[in-house]
């Protein structure tokens, strides 16, 4: 009988700072979602280190002081990678590569190495190694020892500067090369979107993990990979979906997270366009988190800035089976009664009041709520539906009921 092996995962630590913008509640958190980031990407995390500072230090990002006790750490540990949450500029991730003498990771290159991890099609892989050519590019000076040459001084003229340039010239002349493969698979894709017809579109957008591809399988009946880790889906899937005899497409977008690299908005730009030629969004929210109001924003100002947020949207408060709000002693008279303690029920009297009949609450995973969710999606398909075709108005009766009372 042969031996299990166990997965090892790689034993790292993570950086965080409490500035102005950042209070110490709000760097706990970041470092929470970094952690399941670092998980994701097959780390474990053994230790946080967290240092107020007002101005990052240009050359280490933390002070010296914070700096000696990470070395230490990490040397008596045998760390293998160093994780700080803001990213890092090439000459401080370079400088504290040498103090440190390990891997030194910041946020924006742990999502694009878990991106290059989850990319699975020909289309997603090109998208993050588009990125990570980009964001490679400033910081090519640290990453091969025969580049060290380029310094100067005695014994190090010669090649050292043609070596870095060279290649430079490598990642620039790839970096072209990936964008115009990009561009042209990007026009194919634009084809086949033009090529559905003038069926109503609907895309599922969202926080990273919070159940699109769950529902997905739910309501379309395919198997869309689903996995309890950050960006288990990269590609966009659509499938034909048809509630009562009415039909229409439904996508399963990118999840979003906060501080997204730039990088990566741009090169899954045609992945984004799925959402900005949707008739409808369907916007998942995991309420079991406890930062949910967080994501929506984050949510929010990405479509905002693909010029999305504007359009019809039914906000869907997913893995409501999970939800438990935190209790308050009753012999507690210093804590304050805070959202934190709100019931289900209490959230529904909140700004999710204002939003009328835009809301659900399902669980994806239970199937809880689910008949409600189809008559809602139905109800707002057909109000797209008959606007474009009126003649089909006596095709689709108003309400999902109605078909199965026939």
């Amino acid at each position: 009988m042969l031996e299990q092996k166990s997965i090892e995962y790689e034993k790292t630590v993570l950086i965080g700072v409490i500035n102005q913008k950042q209070t110490a509640e709000k760097v706990d958190e970041y470092l929470d979602e970094l952690e399941f980031l670092t998980y994701t990407a097959g780390g474990e995390v053994t230790k946080r280190f967290v240092q107020k500072v007002d101005v990052p230090n240009p050359k280490t990002y933390i002070g010296s002081g914070k700096m000696e006790e990470v070395r230490t750490y990490v040397k008596e540990n045998e760390i293998g990678s160093v994780i700080f949450d803001d990213e890092l500029t090439p000459a401080q991730q370079n400088n504290i590569e040498k103090l440190l003498k390990c891997k030194i990771l910041d946020r924006t290159g742990l999502i694009l190495d878990i991106f290059a991890q989850r990319a699975q099609t020909s289309y997603a892989r090109t998208q993050v190694e588009l990125a990570q050519y980009e964001y490679l590019l400033p910081r090519l000076t640290g990453l091969w020892t025969h580049l060290e040459r380029q310094r100067g001084g005695i014994g190090m003229r010669g090649p050292g500067e043609t070596e870095i340039e060279t290649d430079r010239r490598i990642v620039r002349d790839r970096i072209a090369l990936l964008k115009k493969k990009l561009t042209k698979i990007d026009r194919q894709m634009e084809t086949q979107r033009s090529n559905r017809g003038a069926l109503v579109r609907v895309a599922l957008v969202g926080y990273t993990n919070v159940g699109k591809s769950t529902l997905m399988n739910v309501i379309s009946k395919s198997e869309v990979f689903a996995e309890n880790k950050l960006f288990a889906t990269l590609d966009t899937t659509v499938r034909k979906v048809v509630l009562g005899n009415l039909p229409f497409l439904l996508s399963d977008t990118v999840g979003f997270i906060r501080k997204l690299p730039t990088q990566l908005v741009e090169s899954f730009k045609s992945t984004l366009d799925e959402v900005r030629e949707a008739d409808l969004l369907l916007h998942v929210v995991d309420i079991s988190h406890p930062n949910f109001e967080e994501h929506v924003d984050s949510v929010n100002a990405i479509l905002e800035d693909i010029k999305s947020i504007n359009k019809p949207t039914i906000m869907v408060f997913n893995k409501i089976d999970q939800y438990q709000p935190e209790q308050l002693d009753e012999d507690d008279l210093v804590t304050e009664r805070t959202t934190a303690h709100f019931t289900l029920d209490e959230w529904k009297k909140t700004w999710f009041n204002k939003m009328g009949d835009a809301v659900l609450f399902i669980s994806a995973l239970n199937k809880e709520n689910l008949d409600e969710f189809r008559k809602k999606v139905y109800q707002k398909v057909r109000e797209i539906h008959v606007t474009r075709f009126p003649y089909n108005n006596f095709l689709y009766p108003e309400n999902l009921d109605e078909y199965s009372q026939e």
